[in-house]
């Protein structure tokens, strides 16, 4: 299991009050309202801040932290993460799982032929798009459709998925 999750990226100072303009790296960026406090990874050190004001701006997120008192501070931050531990994670529907549980699943057929390890999710707008490696192979991708995927074992580290005619060579 991850220890920590990326929740957002600090990429700039926003005003001159301290405030950091973060770039949500989440589906829920609500969740920023509700948290008083986060952890904030930069430069192999993690810390805790307490947020004391959020509010949204053009697709980012702005933090105002109780421990940067001023631009000059808030600029320190450019880059680093915040992160989250498992428990803080939004419970998600069932059937649907994070980005971080579907990288390195073993990837089978239903015959139980071997096709890969998944190494990353791409988001395309309309679906997922798992891509699947194997040795030195050309990626194979796979589209993220219930019609595809046919069973996600966490546990097992291992998905089946049932894929279309001529998507493998």
């Amino acid at each position: 299991m991850v220890d920590y999750i990326n929740i957002g990226k600090i990429v700039n100072t926003q005003g001159h009050r301290g405030e950091v303009r973060v770039v949500p790296l989440t589906d829920f960026p609500e969740r920023f309202e509700q948290m008083e406090e986060v952890l904030v990874y930069h430069k192999g050190e993690r810390k805790t801040y307490h947020i004391e004001k959020t509010r949204r701006h053009k697709g980012f997120v702005i933090l105002k932290f109780r421990e940067v008192p001023d631009m000059n501070t808030a600029l320190t931050l450019k880059g680093a993460f915040l992160q989250v531990t498992p428990e803080q994670l939004v419970v998600l529907p069932e059937d649907t799982f994070y980005i971080f549980e579907i990288i390195d699943l073993e990837v089978y057929t239903p015959e139980g032929e071997r096709l890969g390890k998944i190494t990353d999710v791409l988001s395309t707008g309309a679906n997922d798009v798992y891509v699947v490696q194997e040795g030195d192979k050309r990626p194979l991708l796979i589209p993220a459709l219930k019609s595809v995927v046919r069973d996600i074992d966490l546990n097992q580290k291992r998905m089946v998925v049932d894929l279309p005619p001529g998507l493998v060579d």
